[in-house]
């Protein structure tokens, strides 16, 4: 192809003496030109932009909007925000760093990060079905350990969370395995009805259980009904243990007598505090003229015993503004 005119010349065409004749009839005025000006033509004949070349910028700088909005998705899930969090601040961030700090246009950029509440509602889905498959698919060829809490919500739901444990590169990781409702009874057959219906969905063996550790509750430790002995019926050599963390529950309730009369007092002035909506009010104002650090105490469960822990710490740091307020409103309870 000639430099000059673009034109496409043929295979013939291209020899010496033909060149040279094209040159002298189409463009007579570059007969003087050096080859250094023939070879900045080739140059810049090489680096004109094509629509291969477009394209494939175009392809790349999606791709790598759309890998952002799958990492900006993941950083959501983890923090635990609201999914329009993306639409009502990242993308604002990221437009006002790159007018100010960059001092750039963040149109072109915003446009390929698609940050929607259902956009980042899909991106999720789709990672942590990618995460649920990859775990079922590794535990269809290994040995596990599985620990089941049955729990109801505020909403009076049963809820069953399942955990797993399993040795993965030589190290130990502890997975969520899955969370369904119970629909009817919290019984021991129904709870072991949900985990078979799972492991038959996705392909896991429960020969594959080598033990599994529960709180004690009698619908999974029954002799007859139990969850445990529905699992042993499948697994004969299954080794069953007390969840630790709720051992240590247990044994804490008996430890001390006196540790235990101290936070029997210690619940009984939070709920004469925080039981009544105008002595909450009274107690934060008296928090804020004491100058403490916090306004309100906290609450415990027995579901979540470690929120004790809480409850004493707040209870501690605010002791002097509690004695104060309980002088003038329950001084039996201030002298205990």
């Amino acid at each position: 192809m000639c430099l000059l005119c673009n034109k496409v010349l043929s295979n013939d065409s291209m020899k010496p003496s033909k060149l040279e004749d094209h040159l002298k009839r189409c463009h007579t005025d570059k007969i003087g030109k050096d080859l250094k000006y023939f070879q900045t033509l080739k140059e810049k004949y090489e680096k004109r932009p094509t629509m291969h070349s477009m394209f494939a910028s175009t392809s790349q700088s999606n791709d790598d909007g759309l890998r952002a909005s799958y990492n900006i998705s993941l950083l959501i899930a983890k923090s635990g925000k609201p999914h329009t969090i993306g639409e009502q601040l990242i993308l604002p961030a990221v437009e006002e760093v790159l007018k100010t700090v960059l001092h750039k246009s963040p149109f072109d950029v915003l446009k390929r990060i698609p940050l929607s509440n259902n956009t980042v509602q899909r991106r999720i889905d789709e990672m942590s079905s990618d995460i649920e498959s990859f775990l079922c698919n590794h535990l269809q060829k290994t040995h596990f350990s599985i620990q089941l809490d049955e729990s109801t919500l505020p909403g009076n739901e049963a809820l069953l969370l399942a955990y797993v444990r399993f040795i993965m590169e030589e190290e130990i990781h502890e997975e969520l395995l899955f969370a369904r409702t119970l629909e009817t009874d919290t019984k021991g057959e129904s709870i072991f009805n949900v985990l078979s219906n799972f492991f038959t969905e996705k392909s896991i063996p429960f020969t594959n259980i080598i033990s599994v550790a529960t709180d004690g509750a009698p619908a999974m430790v029954g002799r007859y009904r139990g969850f445990i002995s529905h699992l042993k019926r499948i697994i004969p050599g299954l080794t069953a243990i007390h969840c630790v963390i709720h051992r240590q529950h247990l044994v804490a309730k008996h430890l001390s007598d006196r540790l235990n009369q101290s936070l029997h007092f210690v619940i009984k002035a939070v709920n004469k505090i925080r039981s009544n909506a105008l002595n909450t009010r009274l107690f934060a104002q008296l928090c804020d003229e004491n100058d403490e650090d916090f306004q309100r105490l906290l609450l415990h469960t027995e579901v979540r015993w470690l929120s004790k822990g809480a409850c004493l710490t707040r209870f501690y740091s605010v002791f002097d503004s509690v004695l104060e307020f309980l002088e003038s409103r329950d001084p039996d309870l201030k002298k205990t």
